[in-house]
């Protein structure tokens, strides 16, 4: 017995999972002077560019992800935004004594973990997660994935 249809589950997991993306990319066009300084914070060069790429996924690939249109592409792009943006943009290893309270890089600590925890559950879906519309269920009897959803009730 489900006590959540399965492809409500997976409707809402995956809006719950891309949900902070939006967002974050409307507060760079908002903010996009800060956002300017961030991005022109790394080694790479054209910061402007830079940026207007990091919008475009971070308001691109969610929607993607959570209508099913190309769901797996858009969750691996993201999946990766979040591994480069941690490694670039929150090198919480380069502040002395991160882990202190008042240190710097304490937040760059957790927001390194966060974006490779968003990777993560990304790759779940890259590997295995039905579209939603797509009976779990169904798709579970087919499935070769290890993260697809179970046929078992």
């Amino acid at each position: 017995m489900h006590i959540l249809n399965p492809d409500v589950a997976a409707l809402i997991a995956r809006v719950c999972l891309v949900v902070m993306f939006p967002f974050s990319g409307l507060d760079k066009v908002v903010h996009w002077t800060d956002a300017l300084k961030q991005a022109n914070s790394s080694f790479l060069p054209g910061g402007p560019v830079l940026l207007v790429i990091a919008i475009m996924v971070e308001l691109a690939t969610p929607v993607c992800i959570v209508i099913g249109w190309h769901d797996r592409l858009a969750a691996s792009v993201l999946a990766a935004f979040c591994v480069v943006t941690a490694l670039l943009y929150h090198p919480f290893w380069k502040y002395s004594r991160f882990w202190s309270g008042t240190g710097e890089g304490r937040s760059h600590f957790w927001d390194f973990l966060k974006n490779f925890g968003l990777a993560g559950g990304l790759l779940l879906l890259v590997i295995g997660s039905p579209a939603p519309g797509t009976s779990a269920v169904r798709l579970a009897s087919h499935a070769t994935a290890p993260y697809a959803a179970s046929a078992k009730t």
